[in-house]
């Protein structure tokens, strides 16, 4: 049996002065995950603490929750950026979600161009915003990019394979051949007054 940490959420910035937190979501199971009663063990300023959901609520499609142990504004403040992390079976998640993935499996794959198979790259790291996730990939040139986790711009993931395809626009992921990259820029010389 394989277990592994996932990330459930991110406590975000104190709302209101009872000790309630805005959470950045890591999971597509927020009801399951963050549950009354569920119980999650953090660090804090070198110190191992205990969180218990209370409650959690639903606002303008932002998650809020407030903990046993947490009581005021101050405290709450002081959780700010710590994840609420959980132990999972990867076998038992396979077998419910056969399309899901962590960031942990995707780091180190190869990103293969979706039509011609050639390689763009390698991940290197899983970045995540309340809007997306964004792949960081090693591009091919060398520099790192950030490419957007979304269908239309990376529509396989085949952990099977060991590798994501991609679709990205022209000269994201490569350099694009000089006759596609636009003219050359003028030099700036100063002009003469004939």
């Amino acid at each position: 049996m394989s277990m592994r940490d996932v990330i459930v959420a991110t406590i975000g910035r104190a709302h209101g002065l009872r000790g309630e937190v805005a959470l950045q979501l890591r999971t597509d199971q927020p009801e399951e995950r963050l549950r009354r009663g569920a119980s999650f063990t953090v660090m804090v300023d070198g110190q191992q603490r205990t969180l218990t959901v209370a409650r959690t609520r639903l606002q303008q499609d932002r998650w809020y929750v407030a903990f046993d142990e947490v009581t005021d504004r101050t405290d709450a403040e002081s959780l700010r950026g710590v994840d609420l992390v959980i132990e999972v079976d990867e076998a038992e998640e396979a077998a419910e979600d056969p399309d899901a993935w962590y960031p942990s499996q995707l780091k180190g794959l190869p990103v293969r161009h979706i039509e011609d198979d050639r390689e763009l790259g390698v991940i290197v790291d899983v970045e995540h915003y309340p809007a997306q996730d964004l792949l960081v990939v090693r591009a091919a040139t060398g520099r790192r990019v950030q490419l957007p986790l979304v269908t239309q711009l990376v529509p396989e993931v085949d952990l099977e394979e060991g590798v994501v395809r991609a679709d990205p626009p022209g000269g994201l992921l490569e350099e694009l051949p000089e006759d596609e990259q636009g003219p050359e820029p003028e030099t700036s010389q100063p002009s003469r007054k004939r």
